[in-house]
């Protein structure tokens, strides 16, 4: 249909006995015949010199009007041709048809050759189930060559290893350790590959920042005032940097459990009310009061540094989250032989479905990066690993708009 198609148009744009002779010069000797024809059906050109060939097979070609190209003839297995008709018209005196005759003798070759295919493919697939009989045949080794063949995967680094539910007897056992194994190497592979990523990420922004307000800085003609705003960011940006190392240190440090835990006997209300004095300007900055409920001046076996990076870590958080006006209030008591620490805010809150996640490395439930109070997904992963350094346990409620509660037992 598209040959004729093509045909049809280069005719109708350069119609001429020339054009036509080289439409029919073009189909002679191959696979497709065409004849052109006038209004009346009478034949002008044709590729076969013997046109009654051709006739034959298109006893209505004299009969046909058509307005669009239409096949005449589809029968390929009944006839030689499969014919089409290419209505053309140039002028009120010059219309007529092109009508195309393809050979049906490659179609039936192709249809030789699948049927031979679909035969070697018949035998082929029973062939593969005869040697498939005969490895299930064999189903009482298998589950150890799966496994063996899981582990060799695990030794070179493949953690994409399935193994499927064998029972529940010492084999299936096996299996399953096997497979959770590979789950957990998987795993922290990419926990991995994460963590690098959002640690380049973290390093480039205050980086950015550094560069680009330091060449700002350096221009010639920018007065002192705003010289000394970029200096400001400059210093700004590079605390932040130097935090985000520090957490990273500390965090590399917990890692490889390179950090000691000093564990000393301490009152409570005079270690809170030293962090207050800490922290309480950059609460007034914001407009948020911080409270501290220390009803009972009790002691508390822990180690002071420590505990007081993760209180600082958790009010870090408070202050960054808090609506203006709002309260933040650190509250400890004893529970049974333990002590709790809880730090409640009336922030912004955190979802539900992100909870779960909050104390993982690098983990934002802000997902902005926003530089003045985005934070860098650390500070919360660090609380969690000094709590449970402590033998401690920590837990968090929230809801979006009401705030968020930290408890910490230790």
């Amino acid at each position: 249909m598209a040959v004729g198609s093509n045909h049809r148009d280069v005719l109708i744009e350069h119609y001429s006995d020339t054009t036509m002779k080289h439409i029919v010069l073009m189909e002679k000797d191959g696979d497709r015949e065409v004849i052109i024809t006038d209004s009346q059906g009478d034949i002008i050109q044709s590729s076969k010199e013997n046109k009654e060939v051709l006739e034959k097979y298109l006893p209505t070609a004299k009969d046909i009007d058509l307005k669009n190209d239409q096949i005449l003839a589809s029968d390929w297995e009944g006839l030689p041709y499969i014919i089409s008709a290419h209505p053309y018209k140039v002028d009120s005196s010059h219309s007529g048809y092109i009508i195309m005759f393809q050979s049906t003798r490659p179609i039936e070759q192709l249809v030789g050759k699948l049927n031979m295919y679909f035969g070697l493919a018949g035998v082929t697939s029973i062939v593969v189930l005869l040697i498939i009989y005969a490895a299930l045949s064999k189903f009482l080794t298998r589950p150890l060559i799966r496994m063996k063949e899981a582990t060799e995967k695990l030794s070179e680094g493949d953690f994409d290893v399935s193994l499927p539910f064998i029972g529940n007897d010492e084999l299936g056992e096996l299996s399953g350790s096997i497979q959770k194994l590979a789950n957990d190497l998987e795993r922290l592979k990419t926990e991995r590959n994460e963590f690098l990523a959002s640690i380049a990420h973290e390093l480039s922004t205050p980086l950015t920042y550094l560069i680009g307000y330091s060449k700002v800085a350096m221009r010639q003609g920018v007065n002192e005032k705003d010289r000394k705003h970029y200096l400001e960011i400059i210093a700004e940006e590079s605390d932040r940097m130097k935090e985000l190392v520090k957490n990273l240190l500390d965090l590399a440090k917990m890692d490889e459990n390179t950090f000691t835990v000093s564990k000393e006997y301490f009152k409570v209300c005079p270690f809170f009310e030293d962090i207050l004095q800490l922290v309480g300007p950059s609460f007034n900055l914001k407009k948020l009061s911080l409270e501290i409920i220390c009803e009972e001046d009790f002691e508390i076996h822990a180690d002071p540094l420590r505990l007081e990076q993760i209180i600082l870590n958790l009010l870090d958080n408070a202050l960054k989250y808090s609506i203006e006006q709002s309260v933040v209030t650190i509250k400890v008591f004893k529970k049974g032989k333990k002590v709790a620490i809880s730090i409640a805010d009336f922030g912004i809150g955190i979802p539900s479905e992100e909870t779960p996640f909050i104390f993982e490395k690098l983990y934002r439930v802000e997902k902005s990066r926003s530089r003045t109070s985005g934070g860098s997904g650390i500070g919360l992963a660090i609380v969690k690993e000094l709590v449970d350094a402590h033998n401690g346990s920590i837990e968090v409620e929230s809801s979006l708009g009401r705030g968020s509660t930290f408890t910490i037992i230790i």
